[in-house]
């Protein structure tokens, strides 16, 4: 058995990277193989959490080193890579391996210039960060064997290292004005506070050792317990009483009291790496990108009038949506009934989905309440994917925190967004593709996974989700929610917006309730530029699909036109229309 990966082999990959090239009189395919293994090998070694999540158990004793160090030695290698792709002669690639390499290239571009913004200063949000991500570095890995459970006691023993480099990192930013909004720290603060427990038992830490697997000795069950809850207590407890301290005493008086982020440090440059790297699209500045939002905002607020009205609902818009937020029959007793519907929902569409998909994912999903922990201040649901290899499916996050402001009606859509066709089916594809460089498959490029999500949404109107004229208006607010972001996004970011105009535009044109509207205006402010990608990657998945059918016509085929689309796992959206534009060429034929 190979030695255990630790600091020592992270330096010995990265001396790999940067001096290992190819052989003179070796093919542009050979170099081009040669040099994705070398790209994914780092990958695994500087990311031991990507690593657990792609089913490679070497790192599992690990959590990222990110101290300035590290981020120098990560830059220096992505150059040292990149230089070594320019080096390739793409024209002498196949197409599949033209897709490769601007894969790679684009991956190391965006890495590249994120590490010289260093935007690692800010390394949470609302939304998600380095404590969550810490919290479920192990999630769904399969542990057995004794050294299965000593690799996660030492993974937890990383929390102070790796605290306190995010801290020192932050600190940084606070030095050098790059910091999140007060607003987001008031909002932060409970999830990370609960972290700090009395008892071990109760941290979400504790729940693998708690359910033990029986195949060990008792004594060694035993003593694994006792060891498991003494690095909750030591290490993990600890790292996040740190963190609390610090974001109360020092992050929060530093923290920033406008919103935007062009108030930052090099803020107007931050906020474009920061649209390039969500919508995957070079070509739109946020004044464009606002004034798309506002033309759909208009149109898909026509439709919601043509609902209102065949509903029979006698008032105004405004009436309308607040019969939706306050009649209690649109809203679940209890958590249990909120995710039986949900589980419903699902099933009904799983039903459905050979008729649209010729390739279904092989990898089961569930339906699962949001941690008791997070969910105060989480959206209202996600999906989180099965590890490669892991004990676990994929995992259909529902909020039933608040179950007030948890309205059936969204149900239809938030699944078909969230489970299938949307999330699930994608992710799930693109890690059981054959014949694909091990990196793609944990690829994941905002604008082509949330456009999928929100066509989704869409294509729930074809598979027959929406029953009701609530839930037809559910789906269209759902997509209306996607269209503001566009605007408030940019409103926020580069156009100067008030949390309070963001909230009173997201409210007035929206059915989403008040802790939802609070919710994602927060999110927005917390994260720039990632709630662009979903209107954004909708609208070209549609436009590449009204192309497919007007091109095709009677030989337009529903089924393969999805099945290319995921066929190749995430791509930017260029790649993807590149993808797209060559079947329909092959189909007509």
């Amino acid at each position: 058995m190979p030695p255990r990966p630790g600091l020592p082999t992270l330096l010995l990959s990265t001396v790999v990277v940067l001096f290992s090239m190819q052989s003179h009189g070796q093919s542009a395919t050979t170099q081009l193989q040669t040099l994705m293994d070398d790209y994914w090998s780092y990958r695994l070694s500087e990311n031991p959490t990507l690593a657990t999540s792609a089913g490679i158990a070497d790192y599992n004793h690990l959590l990222p080193q990110v101290s300035p160090i590290d981020r120098a030695r990560r830059l220096r290698s992505e150059e040292a890579l990149r230089d070594r792709l320019t080096a390739i002669d793409r024209d002498a690639l196949s197409d599949n391996d033209q897709i490769n390499y601007d894969l790679l290239q684009w991956v190391l571009e965006r890495s590249i210039d994120g590490m010289r913004l260093n935007i690692s200063r800010i390394p949470f949000n609302s939304f998600s960060g380095f404590f969550t991500g810490a919290l479920r570095a192990s999630y769904g890995v399969p542990m057995i064997i004794e050294e299965d459970y000593r690799d996660y006691i030492a993974r937890i023993e990383e929390f102070p290292r790796y605290f306190e480099e995010n801290i020192q990192n932050m600190r940084q930013g606070m030095r050098e004005g790059f910091v999140l909004p007060k607003i987001v720290i008031e909002g932060v603060l409970p999830t990370v506070q609960a972290q700090v427990y009395d008892n071990p038992d109760d941290s979400s830490l504790a729940d693998p050792v708690l359910n033990i697997s029986d195949r060990l000795p008792a004594d060694v069950q035993s003593q694994l317990v006792d060891d498991t809850r003494a690095a909750i207590r030591s290490y993990a407890i600890p790292a996040f009483r740190q963190l609390v301290t610090f974001l109360e005493d020092e992050y929060y008086p530093a923290a920033s009291e406008t919103i935007g982020a062009s108030e930052l440090e090099n803020g107007e440059e931050y906020y474009a790496h920061q649209i390039r790297v969500y919508t995957t699209r070079t070509d739109l500045t946020a004044d464009e990108i606002h004034n798309i939002g506002l033309s759909e905002v208009a149109r898909i607020r026509a439709e919601m009038d043509e609902v209102i009205t065949e509903s029979g609902f006698e008032g105004s818009f405004e009436e309308f949506t607040e019969f939706l937020r306050t009649d209690p029959q649109f809203y679940p007793a209890t958590a249990e009934e909120l995710l039986r519907e949900a589980t419903f929902i699902a099933k009904q569409i799983d039903f459905k989905m050979p008729e649209f998909f010729g390739r279904l994912a092989r990898t089961p999903y569930g339906i699962v309440p949001v941690p008791d922990e997070i969910a105060p201040n989480y959206t209202t649901a996600s999906y989180n994917a099965a590890p490669i290899g892991g004990i676990r499916g994929g995992a259909y996050w529902v909020n039933t925190f608040a179950l007030n402001q948890r309205p059936l009606y969204e149900m239809p859509a938030l699944t078909a967004h969230e489970a299938v066709p949307g999330h699930h089916q994608q992710i799930a594809i693109a890690r059981e593709l054959e014949n694909v460089p091990a990196f793609r498959k944990q690829l994941y490029f905002s604008s082509y996974g949330e456009g999928w999500g929100l066509y989704s949404e869409k294509l729930g109107i074809e598979m027959g989700i929406y029953n009701t004229p609530y839930e037809h208006f559910g789906r269209l607010s759902y997509e209306m929610w996607r269209a503001c972001r566009l605007v408030i996004d940019t409103g926020i970011h580069s156009q100067g917006w008030s949390r309070q105009q963001a909230l009173d535009y997201l409210s007035s044109n929206t059915s989403l309730s008040a802790a939802n509207v609070r919710a994602e205006v927060d999110r927005y402010i917390s994260w720039p530029a990632q709630a662009l990608s979903y209107k954004l990657g909708e609208m070209k998945i549609l436009e590449l699909r009204q192309r497919a059918e007007e091109t095709l016509g009677s030989r337009f085929d529903i089924r393969e036109f999805h099945d290319v689309l995921l066929g190749q796992g995430a791509l930017p959206l260029d790649l993807l229309e590149t993808v797209v534009l060559r079947y329909i060429e092959e189909a007509r034929l």
